[in-house]
């Protein structure tokens, strides 16, 4: 353990020391990364699904606010759609304005979670959002969450009837403005899976302020075991069709995530709590006092051995 606090600080250190070309490089790869996954996903605009245009976006992304990625996703993901149909587009820029309306008045300091949360549906981990934003955020996070699991059923459903959509005749524009929203409002996994995150925060949040010793794990777990309850109760009411071994190993690597930025943002020693009692002319104070786990980095001490010659007369000296 004390090779992981080491480590941890070594790591704090590099960041604090690199922070000015730290920010631009990890922008520079979480662009890359989300325009990849959009372009994989619905690249149906071949001129940009193109690396040369990915790489120029990410590029500017990087030297500009964390918000603007967000915008360029949609911006791809609006054009994408727009080459498959109009009315897709429509549907989803309407989607977009409502929802980035609701992120900016609720929870604007939740910067990139409306991206990360798609990005984590395609990696398949997408139960490690609530918690996380359970342990750093506030009950208000679910509101962004929710704004992240709509792109993604957006995307995946588009995905998943492009073949529909085009078959479709351009000229009945209403049949295809109502199968896009039907499709929408109609997926009950979508509404699942948000009500799903949002209690997972709830909880997640109200537990990991308690005092009491080892709150973040508790958090982490009693999170873990209420989304997966929700998910699969959810599946049994309404057929939702999910992968049960898929949310089982989903939430178990979530739960490790979780537990690696619980190590990074609250870390403490339960065995050294102190409670203290004090008094003032109007109130008494019970304060609990639990001290953070710090090591200090080894620091190398370099030895210079200066050889000095000694010179030695063949005199004999005179008394």
């Amino acid at each position: 353990m004390t090779t992981l606090l080491v480590a941890k600080q070594y790591i704090k250190s590099f960041i604090s020391k690199y922070d000015v070309y730290l920010k631009p490089l990890m922008k520079l790869i979480l662009a890359l990364a989300a325009l990849m996954m959009i372009n994989g996903k619905i690249g149906y605009m071949q001129k940009l699904d193109s690396i040369s245009i990915v790489l120029i976006v990410a590029l500017m992304c990087s030297f500009m606010p964390a918000n603007f990625i967000i915008f360029v996703a949609a911006a791809f993901t609006i054009l994408h759609l727009y080459a498959l149909s109009l009315e897709c587009a429509a549907v989803t820029l309407i989607l977009f304005v409502v929802m980035f309306l609701l992120y900016f008045r609720f929870s604007p300091k939740d910067t990139l979670v409306v991206l990360l949360t798609p990005m984590c549906f395609i990696l398949k981990i997408p139960y490690v959002m609530p918690l996380a934003l359970g342990l750093l955020g506030t009950p208000s996070s679910a509101v962004s969450v929710g704004c992240g699991v709509m792109v993604s059923y957006t995307i995946g459903f588009v995905a998943d009837n492009a073949t529909a959509l085009s078959a479709m005749d351009a000229e009945d524009i209403a049949t295809k403005f109502r199968f896009i929203i039907d499709g929408l409002i109609d997926n009950k996994q979508m509404v699942l899976t948000i009500a799903a995150f949002a209690v997972t925060i709830m909880i997640v949040y109200v537990v990991r302020r308690m005092a009491i010793d080892h709150a973040w794990t508790i958090a982490i777990i009693a999170g873990a075991l209420a989304d997966v309850m929700i998910l699969l109760v959810g599946e049994l009411m309404f057929d939702t069709n999910v992968s049960i071994a898929g949310i089982i190993i989903g939430t178990a690597f979530s739960v490790l995530i979780a537990k690696a930025v619980e190590f990074f943002a609250f870390y403490v020693d339960y065995s050294r709590t102190e409670k203290v009692q004090f008094e003032d002319d109007e109130y008494y104070y019970y304060v609990k006092a639990v001290p953070k786990i710090t090591v200090a980095t080894p620091s190398k001490t370099i030895k210079r051995i200066n050889s000095s010659k000694k010179k030695y007369s063949g005199g004999q000296s005179k008394k």
